[in-house]
Order: structure tokens, then sequence, then C-alpha cells
């Protein structure tokens, strides 16, 4: 029988493997070259470096990570010493779209903005910036794209050069890998001169990788004005956040956008499978028994209320809260690590039915397209 090391955080795991292999459960930033020696596998999160100090001399033969990321996997390494490897593309790519959709309409709440008037830039359109952008425009945003490796794969008209988003986009959203050099290099990608070239007042937005973000430059754009508002799930140095860039943006959160249960239990099955594909075991189409339903998945609302736009964040915000998850770390940057690993529940939209009264078209259309089922029944 293999034997399988596994992050203890990864949700929905936790009996999948146990009839074919022996699986030890260790918290992932704590896993060490001395627990691998007679380990097969290995199923983990950006927590564990995997990297020749931890794999060196061990018998590890494949790596699972259950993320979008693997900028905590040396590929080149594995490559080197026959270790095969996958991540989980896309697994969390509907939660990081909930995180943003909450966050836009939270902004425009209290800012006082109107969507519709409003450009959005997503730099990156792969999984994630794909479905921002097809969100954003349901809000009714104007959308500009970014993504340079795409634009010379596919000669599509429909991709704009960077220096357009800056000059034109009053919220640019960041969705792309961390490249430390080369062509698509994306390392603090948005230094002095790129905070310099954006527009002023604009509202920068990164849920991808801390150290895209020159940090230092960021506080001066923010303590400058040339920078409305800055939203933050992630951070160059996490844990070890930086205090004075936490207390200087509008929202900030311990890298949890993709935390949502169904994101998780994605990434569980990309894991589960491709482990299960690699050494024979049989489980090649296993998926999570069940993931938990809200306490609460009916939601109401009178729409002879509120303007749409209100109307819809007072209705998405009871499925997530975008401020529900900077409270906490705002109390207490120290808990960044335990207010990942402790996350609370969240579904993603098509775990709630919504019952509109005095309904308006507009919202009916923009919820269920929003992922939301809309009870037409109720609907007057």
């Amino acid at each position: 029988m293999i034997r399988i090391v596994a992050d203890d955080k990864i949700p929905f795991l936790k009996g999948a493997l146990e009839g074919v292999a022996r699986v030890d459960y260790l918290p992932g930033d704590k896993i060490a070259k001395g627990d691998l020696l007679e380990a097969d596998g290995l199923i983990t999160r950006t927590r564990t470096l995997c990297d020749r100090s931890l794999l060196e001399g061990t018998q590890v033969r494949f790596i699972a990570s259950a993320t979008i990321g693997y900028d905590h996997i040396d590929t080149e390494y594995c490559k080197a010493a026959g270790i095969q490897w996958t991540n989980a593309p896309g697994c969390n790519s509907s939660s990081v779209q909930q995180y943003i959709i909450s966050m836009l309409l939270y902004l425009a709440k209290l800012r006082n903005h109107d969507l519709n008037r409003l450009t959005l830039g997503v730099v990156g359109v792969g999984n994630v910036g794909s479905k921002v952008a097809s969100a954003a425009k349901v809000l009714g945003m104007n959308v500009l794209l970014n993504d340079p490796p795409r634009k010379r794969r596919e000669g599509r008209n429909d991709f704009v050069e960077l220096d357009e988003i800056l000059e034109q986009a009053d919220i640019i959203t960041l969705h792309v890998p961390l490249n430390r050099g080369g062509e698509d290099n994306t390392y603090q990608m948005a230094n002095r001169e790129f905070i310099r070239c954006i527009k002023k007042g604009a509202v920068l937005v990164n849920t991808s990788r801390g150290a895209i973000v020159d940090e230092s430059a960021l506080l001066e754009g923010i303590r400058g004005g040339k920078l409305s508002d800055v939203v933050l799930d992630v951070f160059e140095n996490e844990p070890g956040i930086n205090l004075e860039l936490l207390d200087a943006v509008t929202l900030g959160t311990p890298h949890i956008a993709g935390y949502s249960l169904d994101g998780k239990a994605n990434g569980t099955t990309m894991s589960v499978r491709a482990i299960s594909q690699f050494f024979t075991l049989g489980l090649d189409e296993w998926e999570p028994d069940s993931i938990p339903a809200p306490i609460e998945n009916e939601l109401f609302a009178d729409t002879s209320q509120d303007d749409p736009q209100t109307l819809l964040w007072e209705l998405y915000r009871k499925s997530y809260d975008v401020t529900s998850d900077d409270r906490p770390l705002r109390g207490d940057p120290a808990s960044f690590e335990r207010l990942r690993g402790d996350y609370p529940f969240r579904r993603e939209p098509h775990a709630y039915s919504v019952r509109l009264f005095q309904g308006y078209m507009e919202i009916w259309t923009q919820l269920e397209k929003l992922g939301f089922s809309v009870l037409s029944d109720q609907c007057t």
C-alpha cells in the first residue's frame, strides 16, 4: 500500500484515500523532509514549499497541489528529479469571482458609484479573470482585458495593452500567475511606474499573489492620493504582513478569495483524481459525498424598496459579504494563518435561491447570470 502525506487543512480529503493508501495528515507549513522519507505522494496547498531541500532523498514520486497556483513547487527541480506534479487550475475561479463581485458592489455602495459608468480593467484573463470579466459585464460595467500570452497565442483583437488599462480603467484587478523574470514577468509588475501611470483616483485590487505588487510603491500611491481605494487579499510576506499597508487599504483579507467550500471541494476532487490516476488507485471519478448547504439558503427581497444596484448588494451580501473577512484580519493581523486555516463556511451563489417581490426584470436577469436561482412563482 502506498503512503501519502497530506496537508491537514484540505477539506473533504479525510477518508477519501484511506481504503487504498496510508495517509498521514500534517500542518502544511510544518511538513518536513523527515515526514516524506517513505512517502510516495504529497497532497498540498501553497504553504508547503516543495523544493530540493524538502524533497531530495525522499521517495516522493508525485505531488498534487489542491490550488490554482504552483509557485510553491520548484518545477525545475521536480523535472530533474523525476517527480511529477499537478495543480488544480480553475478550481476556485468561481469563488474568486464571488469575492470580486462582493467587493465591487460594496465599493459602489461605499463611494456612491454607479457601476454602469465605470470601467474595469482585468489583467490576466485565465480561468479566474475570464469569470471576473463576465460578472462585471453582468453588473453593467465596461470591461478592458489584458493578457499578453493569450494575445500572442490566439491573436485576438479584444485584448488591449496594459497602458490602455492604466489610462482608462476606474478599477484594475490583477489575476496573473507569479512569474519571476522572462517575457511575461509579473514579479512586482505593479511597481512605481505602474502606479505613476494609473488613472488618478483609480482602485487597485490584487487577489493573485502578493509579490506581484511592490508594496512600498503601493503604500506611496495610497498616501499620495493616486489611488482612491486598494483591496488586497494577498500580501508579499504572508503570514507576516505589512501592518502599515493593511492599515492603509480599504479592504484587506487573509488570502481567502478562493476559499468557498465549492472551490475547496473542486481542488480536493482534482487532487484525489490526479493521485488516483498516477498510482492507479481506482478513484478516478471520486468526488466529495456532499457539500453542506447554507443554513438559510432562500433569500427574499422587495425590489420596490431600493434602486437596483443597492438591492443587488443587499442580496449578494447575504451569500457573501467581503467586509466580514476584512474585520477579523484588521482586528488581529497576527491571526492571518489561523483565519485561513479556520475559514468559516461560505457557499457560492448557486447554493441559494432568491424570491423577489415587486420584481425588476433587470435584477432577476442579473441574479440568474450571477448564479442564483430566482423563484419566478413569487415574482410579480
